[in-house]
């Protein structure tokens, strides 16, 4: 485990860190994530408003929600650790804010990636336009303040960075191509790699909003805060990225036959839970069993359960194959279809996947059969079974969803 950070080391550097850039007289918007990551959500926004408040003209804080649902505001006072009473007084002229990404009345557009930008940052892949819009009310702020953890990541290689901005506030065309790129490539290829194409489009979309930022970009362990980096988005974010390099990567001997990967409860859905899936797939075997262990999840997605029902769960060339077929859903619903799913073939109407992927939550059989996924009654499951049985070809992962595993080369 990493030397983590005390709360007085991490609070000084927040202090020290705000110190250095001049914000006095500055309207700052912070971007936060929401509950569906890991990080020292409290103790960031209790720093960063006691450097700030009183230096800058306006404080404000965004959840960048990207797709997922909107938080009440309960929630989020919950998410930052105060109180009604404390927002009322102590905080009362901080705005706390939710992204709603499918909302044209919160979005502008500030441009676009042209075809030559795309062909050239896909490698060829894709040539579109793709329109990039964005949370209109960062244009009310003369900084961005970006606060969140890094990752390994399905779709991007590593979170955080430009990633609170696209898809973290950003409207649908940009978060549905570039997730639908990331499922072209795969997950298996894409996951736990620092520069891959999706990173290139992010920031390069980043790069284009004409706002000053700065990034706290921060590493954390099981027990706390392994590392925290400060500077702009990129630099920040790259340093970050390499230590997470270190601590969020497993390496194993062999693949297993069966794994059970239990959720935790900060994913609520398997919008989020399919995290479980991308970080294990790497080190499940060929026709091996993966079981998301979640009893508390009760809804495929809150956002975007209706197109699911619709679609399914398949492999990437199962939508391929048949593009003229799909090509109108969110590109970026049918891109977490495949990673949930994972790799396999689709040939002569016969789709083979990989794994396979087994549902036990409360989501009924029925509907797991309807969206292509395995089902298995929560209630069955010993999980003395699956505990310290690696060399039997049987892995528990007991927090899933964040920790990357890889069979060692």
């Amino acid at each position: 485990m990493a030397q983590l950070l005390t709360e007085t080391e991490n609070a000084q550097y927040v202090h020290q860190a705000l110190s250095s850039v001049d914000l006095t007289g500055k309207r700052v918007l912070a971007l936060i994530p929401d509950r569906t990551r890991t990080a020292p959500i409290p103790l960031m926004f209790r720093e960063v408003c006691a450097s700030l408040l009183g230096k800058v003209k306006t404080l404000d804080f965004m959840v960048a929600l990207g797709t997922h649902a909107p938080m009440t505001e309960k929630d989020i006072l919950d998410h930052i650790g105060i109180t009604k009473e404390q927002k009322d007084n102590q905080y009362r002229d901080v705005q706390l804010l939710n992204h709603i990404y499918n909302d044209p009345g919160q979005l502008v557009s500030i441009g676009q990636l042209t075809e030559d930008d795309v062909e050239e940052v896909s490698n060829g892949l894709f040539r579109m336009a793709v329109n990039l819009t964005i949370n209109k009310a960062v244009f009310e702020y003369d900084h961005i303040l970006i606060i969140g953890p890094v990752f390994p990541h399905e779709v991007v290689g590593y979170s955080g960075g430009y990633k609170y901005l696209f898809p973290g506030i950003s409207g649908p065309e940009i978060i549905d191509f570039f997730h639908w790129l990331g499922a072209v490539i795969t997950n298996p290829k894409i996951i736990g790699v620092k520069r891959t194409p999706v990173r290139d489009v992010v920031d390069m979309a980043g790069s284009r909003v004409p706002i000053e930022k700065s990034c706290f970009a921060m590493v954390v362990d099981k027990a706390g805060l392994a590392g925290i980096f400060f500077g702009s988005p990129e630099d920040a974010w790259s340093q970050a990225a390499d230590l997470s390099s270190k601590l969020h990567v497993k390496y194993v001997r062999k693949p297993y036959r069966q794994i059970l990967s239990c959720a935790p409860t900060m994913y609520d859905d398997i919008w989020v839970a399919g995290k479980c899936m991308y970080k294990l797939e790497p080190v499940l075997a060929e026709g091996g069993t993966l079981i998301i262990y979640a009893p508390h999840i009760e809804e495929v997605s809150y956002t975007h359960g209706r197109i699911l029902d619709e679609i399914g769960y398949h492999v990437r060339d199962y939508f391929v194959s048949q593009w003229d077929r799909f090509k109108n859903y969110p590109w970026g619903v049918v891109a977490h279809s495949t990673h949930v799913k994972g790799s396999g073939s689709f040939e002569n109407g016969i789709e083979r996947p990989r794994a396979n992927v087994v549902l036990a939550t409360q989501i009924p059989k029925e509907r797991c059969n309807k969206i292509n996924l395995g089902y298995i009654d929560y209630r069955e499951i010993e999980i003395n079974e699956f505990m310290n049985k690696e060399d039997e070809g049987i892995l528990y992962v007991e927090k899933a969803g964040e920790t990357l595993y890889r069979l060692e080369e």
